[in-house]
C-alpha cells in the first residue's frame, strides 16, 4: 500500500509451524527472502511482510503482547495469535538476527505506545469511560453452557483470553523442536555456502587455465631466449676465432713498428752519410733512389698500422657488443625462470585446495 513504507529490511529463511503436528517447522521457499518492517502511518500500525513471488509469505501485525525468541545463535522466532501461527527466521549470521531482534523491540515498544495514545484519545472523547475502578460496569454473560455460569466483567473476560493465549502460545513453542529447527537453517545456510563454493571453484578453474595459457606463452618465450643465447654462443665461438686473430694483428704491429724503427735509423744514418758523399754521383743517385724507397715503404707500413689499428678497434667494439646482449638475454632468461616458478608454486597451491 502506498501508505506503508518499508522501515527495515533483511534477508532470511522463512520458516512456519506445521500446523498438524505444532513441532516440526516447514520451509516457506527454497531461498532466503526479504523480510521488511512496515509502518502504517495511518493506522499507526506495524507489520512484518515477506513475499515470495506474488504470495504474502509473511503478514503479521506486531502488537505489544508478541515476543521475538531467538533459539539459536541464527534462528528467531515469534507467534502471531492472529494468523494461528508461528513464524521462523533463519538468518546468514549471528548479526543480522541481532539486528532484526533488535528492530522488533523497537517496532513492539512503538506499537504499545501507539496503542496507549489511542486508548487515552479514546476516553477523552468518551466520557462514559472516565469512571473509577471500583465503577466498572458489568459486561454481558458471555456463556456456552447456559446461565448458570458467573457472570464475567469484560475486562476480566479480555485477560482470561489473552492468558489463555500466551500459555498455548508457550505450548507451542515449546513443543517446538529447536534442534530440527537448528539443523533445517544450517542446512540452507550449507546451501548458500556451497553455491558461493561452486561459484568460487569455477572461477579458480577459469584462472588455472588463464594461467597454463600464460605458463605456455612464457615456455615458447623462454625457448625462443634459448635459442638466441645458442646463437649468441656460437657467435662467441667465433669471437674466439677472432681472439687468436687480433693476437696475430697484435703480433704483426709489433714487427712492422720495428721495421719502421729500422728503417728509421737507416734513413738517419744514410742522412748523415749524405753530405760525404757528394763527390760519389752515381752513389748519390743511389743513396737518393733507396731513400725514396725507405719513404715510400714506410708511408705504406704506416697506412697499414693504421688499418690495423682501426681493425682492432672494430674487433673490439663488436665484441663488446655482443656482450652486452648476452647479458641482458641472461638477465631476462633469470626473469622469467623465476616468474615460472611463481606460477608452478601457485598451481601447486591450487591442486592442493
Amino acid at each position: 500500500s502506498c501508505r506503508e513504507q518499508p522501515i527495515f529490511s533483511t534477508r532470511a529463511h522463512v520458516f512456519q509451524i506445521d500446523p498438524a503436528t505444532k513441532r516440526n517447522w516447514i520451509p516457506a521457499s527454497k531461498h532466503a527472502l526479504t523480510v521488511s518492517y512496515f509502518y502504517d502511518a495511518t493506522r499507526n500500525v506495524y507489520r512484518i511482510i515477506s513475499v515470495g513471488g506474488t504470495k504474502a509469505i509473511i503478514n503479521s501485525t506486531i502488537t505489544p503482547n508478541m515476543t521475538f525468541t531467538k533459539t539459536s545463535q541464527k534462528f528467531g522466532q515469534w507467534a502471531d495469535s492472529r494468523a494461528n501461527t508461528v513464524y521462523g527466521l533463519g538468518f546468514a549470521s549471528e548479526q543480522h538476527l541481532s539486528q532484526f531482534a533488535e528492530k522488533f523491540q523497537e517496532v513492539k515498544e512503538a506499537a504499545r505506545l501507539a496503542r496507549e495514545k489511542s486508548q487515552d484519545k479514546t476516553e477523552l472523547t468518551n466520557p462514559a469511560l472516565n469512571i473509577t475502578s471500583h465503577q466498572v460496569l458489568p459486561s454481558p454473560i458471555i456463556s456456552s453452557n447456559g446461565p448458570g455460569e458467573d457472570k464475567l466483567f469484560r475486562s476480566q473476560s479480555a485477560d482470561v483470553e489473552i492468558t489463555t493465549e500466551k500459555e498455548r502460545l508457550k505450548k507451542m513453542l515449546s513443543e517446538g523442536s529447536v534442534s530440527e529447527v537448528q539443523w533445517e537453517a544450517e542446512f540452507f545456510s550449507l546451501q548458500d555456502n556451497n553455491n558461493k563454493l561452486v561459484a568460487a571453484l569455477h572461477e579458480a578453474n577459469a584462472n588455472v587455465d588463464q594461467w597454463k595459457k600464460q605458463l605456455a606463452a612464457y615456455q615458447e618465450e623462454t625457448e625462443t631466449l634459448r635459442q638466441r643465447v645458442a646463437e649468441l654462443e656460437s657467435q662467441g665461438a667465433h669471437d674466439s676465432s677472432s681472439e687468436n686473430n687480433k693476437e696475430e694483428l697484435s703480433q704483426t704491429l709489433e714487427e712492422l713498428e720495428m721495421l719502421i724503427k729500422a728503417k728509421d735509423e737507416e734513413i738517419q744514418m744514410l742522412k748523415s752519410q749524405k753530405c760525404g758523399r757528394w763527390e760519389a754521383e752515381g752513389e748519390r743517385e743511389e743513396t737518393l733512389q733507396k731513400l725514396q724507397e725507405l719513404e715510400a715503404r714506410n708511408t705504406e707500413l704506416e697506412q697499414r698500422l693504421h688499418l690495423a689499428e682501426q681493425t682492432l678497434a672494430e674487433t673490439l667494439a663488436e665484441r663488446e657488443k655482443i656482450q652486452n646482449e648476452v647479458t641482458k638475454v641472461a638477465e631476462i632468461m633469470d626473469v622469467k625462470i623465476f616468474e615460472l616458478s611463481e606460477i608452478r608454486q601457485g598451481l601447486a597451491k591450487l591442486v592442493e585446495s
